[in-house]
């Protein structure tokens, strides 16, 4: 089903991510050595099974992985008091209290909302003619839009809320001053706007505003800070910016998925797993730290050693996916790992599927003849950021 999708349409990764002598399947390379970015030491898991082991094996802290001597992998990980960084019943109960508002049931209420803002932003594409930069007009800007919608944010708020969000995750352009300025700028925001929704001065109304209403609920209750409303809230952001480009330009780049989507709109829900499996916006995992000495595949993982697993790496595991490298229209019978997996699975995974399927589906009726622009270079990598993306996508039709 269409070309294989090689390291060539994988952009720009490091060393560790690129190799794959002996990649999970063979019993030989599940488990590596890697140095990270900042210079510590951690094993890299590339196998899907053992993978999914380490996200759910109580022995792998996540506690232990935010404490402030814990091998590091960036310096872009979550702070020691989030949720991403909780263990046990602490972990349980505060993700038991935000749970509700990230519900699939939820997700499909904002469906009208997500289909609408895609409109908008499609007349604004084929406003600008093509070829038109499709990252610029729509990947960008939409979820965005999306995450305003859910809060509410009133239209004259919206282009100084996005330049903050923007910098926020913005690592290579931003000095850590900046950013952090710009976070602390965006906590008093949102504290305004909580104030304003919690005396009726509501921004948004109905299904659009209940996201905010339940977790302003959770933060009244003493039981999430403001800080961590923030962070639940723009936590999907920058990865749905990037989800949206690498799965177009994976579908661009596949003629023969293409035209047998385009011939069963049926499919859209398949081919979406698909393009999830294959290009992960987040290649890897939030490390974790053994608690005791861990026997994984053919290493022992000794206490105190983190372990990071390789999502880009699993979700291509030759002994789980037949041909991995291929977009196989139909889907797969195995669960990929791009939400990851146990307890600490994305909670806002519903909300990114949603608007990954009506990007695709209103997309491709708009623009039946959409494809890559004509050129050498169609595709611009971001670099910089934590997680993957492109900079630029052109596209004509």
């Amino acid at each position: 089903m269409g070309p294989e999708h090689g390291a060539d349409r994988l952009g720009p990764l490091p060393g560790y991510l690129t190799h794959r002598d002996g990649v999970a399947g063979d019993g030989t390379g599940g488990v590596v050595p890697i140095t990270t970015p900042v210079g510590d030491k951690m094993w890299l898991v590339r196998d899907w099974a053992l993978g999914r082991r380490v996200l759910t094996d109580r022995r792998f802290s996540r506690a232990q992985a935010a404490r402030p001597h814990a091998p590091r992998f960036n310096d872009a990980q979550p702070a020691p008091d989030a949720m991403m960084s909780m263990d046990g019943t602490e972990h349980a109960r505060l993700r038991r209290i935000v749970s509700g508002a990230f519900t699939t049931g939820r997700a499909a209420a904002m469906k009208p909302a997500v289909e609408r803002l895609t409109d908008e932003h499609l007349d604004r594409l084929a406003a600008c003619g093509p070829p038109a930069d499709l990252v610029a007009e729509l990947a960008t800007p939409l979820p965005l839009a999306v995450l305003c919608s859910l809060l509410g944010i009133p239209p004259e708020d919206t282009a100084a809320f996005r330049d903050s969000v923007e910098v926020l995750f913005d690592i290579s352009a931003s000095t850590p001053q900046e950013k952090s300025r710009r976070r602390l700028e965006l906590v008093d925001y949102m504290g305004g706007l909580v104030e304003r929704k919690r005396h009726g001065a509501r921004a948004g109304t109905g299904e659009e505003a209940d996201l905010l209403t339940g977790l302003i609920a959770a933060h009244d209750r003493g039981t999430l800070s403001m800080a961590e409303l923030l962070t639940l809230l723009m936590a999907g952001y920058e990865t749905t910016v990037g989800q949206i480009g690498l799965s177009v330009y994976t579908l661009l780049s596949d003629p023969g998925a293409l035209a047998e989507l385009r011939a069963r709109p049926a499919l859209l829900e398949p081919v979406t797993e698909e393009l999830l499996r294959l290009d992960p916006a987040t290649p890897l995992s939030f490390p974790r730290v053994a608690l005791e000495p861990v026997l994984l595949g053919g290493v022992t993982v000794q206490a105190g050693e983190a372990v990071v697993v390789s999502l880009l790496h699993g979700n291509r595991d030759a002994a789980v996916y037949d041909g991995p490298e291929r977009l196989c229209p139909h889907g797969r019978d195995a669960a990929h790992l791009t939400f990851g997996h146990g307890v600490h699975r994305c909670l806002g995974a519903p909300l990114a599927r949603l608007q990954l399927r009506v990007v695709l589906e209103r997309l491709l009726r708009r623009f039946p003849a959409l494809r890559l622009a004509a050129g050498p270079e169609p595709a611009v990598w971001k670099e910089g950021l934590s997680t993957r993306g492109l900079a630029r996508l052109s596209v004509e039709w």
